[in-house]
């Protein structure tokens, strides 16, 4: 039996059942009428049986015509029971003028009506609350009040949770706002029982026919809600695969803290990492009544990094972006919160520009530097060498030495994981930063923490925005092969786990390597399809997706750390600590000077050639390079 044929039949089952009902309750009203008040007509059983059957048709005509029919009984609720009582009214209009037709209501006690109608109401509601108590143990959910607006939901999770959510909803205010019709429960199956009286409608494996039925009974499709195990990726997948052929909204719960608040499931969601405990103390005690300085400060992790800081209460937080629309941003979000302990500080300038970084660090003073100004996308990078280099090398040594010249105690250098085993320019230009800022500290007496992570999901050109717009415009969506995989991570979780690795810098002359635990990679393929899913298109049938192949410098998989690095857990869950060997040669300092002075001079292959040899994981790529170069 098909999900629509499943819903018919329910539906006249339901009529079925209301009609009975109002053929019973007019032969009872009239029997009981004929016994106690006055005697019976002529001919009793041809005037009970022809009002009964009258008022049954006005009772199938009404009940079909106000959409009776279509209501489940286990999910009723106050607007429900109003329009049965609407529809046995417009019932006995119906009934009065046709009986008058028949034989002129002679043998017919008028007042019976007034017996028939509560006899009837009484069966019907009687037959719901049964049916309410059985499945969902609230047999008077009938008589509570639910907007006639209100989303219907299907809730998607485990036990606990989705008992938390229904227990919110029910205590808060804006509980009504939502209509629960059933939930999927992703742990076990055990269809007709129910969670604080919601009925359990299924498994994931039901969950396509649940929508199916329910979006014939009521006319329109449900929502999905997801909270709790339904948020894991492979299981919010099914969902979307599920939902997208039917056209209905996937919703995520905001927060384990606030779960009565519902919206539209985003990228982010589908990482669904399990909530950090993060102890924000040592962080505070790092930044608060600080001075600190942040460069690229008008990017997308560097805004964050900022907001964040800004939220610790610094003595100080100086701004330095090269963007002047970023910096005016970025401004502009800190000037407005109004902290009037925070002096805000806003420099325009580019860390190539030595005298502009070291005024900036003459004029501020910081205690804490946040380096996160650099060129990162690497198919622009591989066009532009020599750009990528005096920003990302070149940049780095100068922001650090001008750190350690204006006595900053802690240095901190956001970093890639494409500095693994580069093949392409803008990760072996963050793997020398990496090695040039570790000299530096050793030589310097500062603390450093270089912190090395994945992409940070929906920023500046990386893929999310690029899908969505694709999306927005039809498509097709672009993919550079189908096996390619990232890591990925919120800019909210990657920034605060920056700074906590900031924190675990704790001795002099440090020299820390840090590693953010990114979770598992996510294939590229699999988050285009996912994001045409969540606009309730289907991939390949809505909206295309197209391979493009990989770009000069990609990689179809990325690495975090190198084979013969050791990694040690640390004591923030998130961070990992990684044991730093940095051998280089004994001409490196030269060799640094020779890359930059070629660099300055536009000559990409000596600035290639000299890349490749202070950085020897990636001279195997430069070689390559070089050949296609000149061939």
């Amino acid at each position: 039996m098909t999900p629509r044929d499943e819903a018919r039949r329910a539906m006249i089952l339901t009529l079925s059942f209301d009609v009975v009902a109002a053929a019973v309750a007019m032969a009872f009203a009239l029997l009981w009428r004929w016994s106690v008040v006055n005697g019976a007509p002529p001919n009793p059983a041809a005037t009970a049986f022809m009002a009964s059957s009258i008022f049954a048709f006005a009772a199938l005509l009404s009940f079909w015509l106000v959409g009776v029919h279509k209501q489940v009984w286990r999910h009723m609720g106050w607007g429900d029971a109003v329009r049965v009582v609407q529809a046995v009214g417009l019932a006995v209009l119906f009934f009065l003028p046709v009986l008058f037709l028949w034989n002129r209501l002679v043998g017919f006690p008028r007042s019976s009506i007034l017996a028939a109608a509560p006899i009837w109401l009484l069966i019907i509601f009687a037959a719901r609350i049964v049916a309410i108590a059985r499945s969902t143990r609230t047999p008077f959910q009938i008589f509570r009040n639910v907007r006639k607006d209100a989303p219907l939901v299907v809730l998607a999770g485990d036990n606990e949770c989705v008992a938390r959510v229904i227990r919110d909803l029910s205590k808060s205010p804006d509980g009504a706002s939502v209509r629960i019709l059933g939930v999927i429960d992703v742990d076990s199956v055990d269809p007709g029982r129910a969670i604080r009286g919601v009925t359990v409608l299924g498994d994931l494996d039901d969950i396509g026919n649940v929508l199916d039925v329910l979006s014939v009974r009521y006319g329109t499709t449900p929502w999905v809600a997801v909270t709790g195990a339904a948020r894991d990726r492979q299981i919010m997948t099914r969902i979307l695969e599920e939902t997208s052929a039917r056209g209905s909204k996937v919703m995520a719960l905001e927060s384990e803290a606030n779960q009565n608040r519902f919206h539209r499931i985003r990228a982010a969601d589908l990482l669904a990492r399990p909530e950090r405990d993060l102890d924000i103390t040592p962080v505070a005690r790092l930044i608060s009544g600080a001075n600190v300085l942040v460069t690229g400060a008008g990017g997308t992790i560097g805004s964050e990094l900022v907001r964040q800081c800004a939220q610790l209460n610094p003595a100080r937080l100086a701004l330095y972006e090269a963007s002047e629309y970023n910096l005016y941003r970025i401004n502009l979000a800190m000037t407005a919160q109004e902290r009037p302990d925070t002096a805000i500080s806003a420099f325009l300038g580019d860390v190539r520009d030595v005298p502009r970084i070291e005024g900036a660090m003459k004029t501020t003073a910081p205690d804490v530097v946040i380096h996160a100004a650099a060129l990162k996308h690497v198919p622009l990078m591989e066009e532009n060498v020599c750009e990528a280099i005096l920003t990302n090398v070149g940049g780095t040594i100068n922001t650090v030495r001008a750190a350690s010249q204006a006595g900053v105690k802690n240095f901190v250098l956001i970093s890639t994981d494409k500095a693994v085993d580069p093949d392409n320019v803008m990760g072996a230009t963050k793997r020398l930063a990496e090695i040039a800022v570790s000299r530096i500290a050793e030589k310097s007496g500062m603390d450093v923490a270089m912190v090395r992570f994945g992409n940070v999901l929906g920023s500046s050109g990386s893929v999310v925005p690029l899908f969505q717009e694709q999306i927005e415009a039809g498509g097709p969506v672009t993919v550079t092969d189908p096996d390619v995989t990232r890591y990925f991570m919120t800019v909210e979780e990657a920034s605060a786990l920056v700074l906590q690795s900031a924190s675990l810098n704790g001795h002099a002359n440090g020299r820390n390597l840090f590693v953010l635990n990114m979770g598992e990679p996510v294939k590229i393929s699999e988050l285009a399809e996912a994001m045409i899913r969540m606009r309730g298109k289907v991939p390949g049938r809505d909206i295309d997706i197209r391979y493009t192949g990989l770009r000069p410098g990609e990689k179809l998989h990325e690495k975090l750390t190198y084979e013969d690095e050791g990694v040690e857990k640390t004591t923030v869950p998130g961070v990992m600590s990684v044991a730093v060997k940095n051998g280089v040669k004994l001409n490196f300092d030269e060799l640094i000077e020779q890359l930059l002075d070629a660099a300055r001079q536009r000559d990409r292959l000596e600035a290639l050639r000299l890349l490749s040899e202070l950085v020897p994981d990636y001279t195997a790529y430069g070689q390559k390079y070089r050949a296609l170069k000149r061939a």
